[in-house]
């Protein structure tokens, strides 16, 4: 049998913190996030040849990130170049390049 603390001794687990959002402010907040992904694409448009953060790929390519990391982790993804040691890119070029593998015929 197992010594029980008695309840005056155990620890309280903190309250749990429940949003106050509400549908009117969720709303505008996902809103906001659609017209900062839109606004990121169309600045993306201009340079062929630069390396996009793993975030833009995701917004050019028009996926979530979630899928990004399931369509790279797949092994059928772009080639991916590394930032730093935990940030990783895409190029348009190789963009591009798989963008035309994935094209049916």
């Amino acid at each position: 049998m197992l010594h029980q603390l008695p309840r005056s001794h155990r620890a309280k687990r903190p309250p749990v913190a429940r949003s106050k959002e509400t549908k009117k402010e969720r709303a505008q907040r996902l809103e906001k996030g659609r017209a900062k992904t839109l606004q990121l694409r169309e600045r993306l448009v201009d340079d062929p040849d630069s390396v996009l953060t793993y975030r833009e790929w995701c917004a050019l390519s028009g996926h979530s990130e979630r899928q990004g990391r399931r369509i790279i982790a797949s092994g059928n993804g772009p080639v991916v170049t590394k930032l730093s040691d935990r940030r990783i890119g895409i190029s348009r070029k190789h963009h591009r390049e798989w963008l035309e593998k994935q094209a049916r015929q």
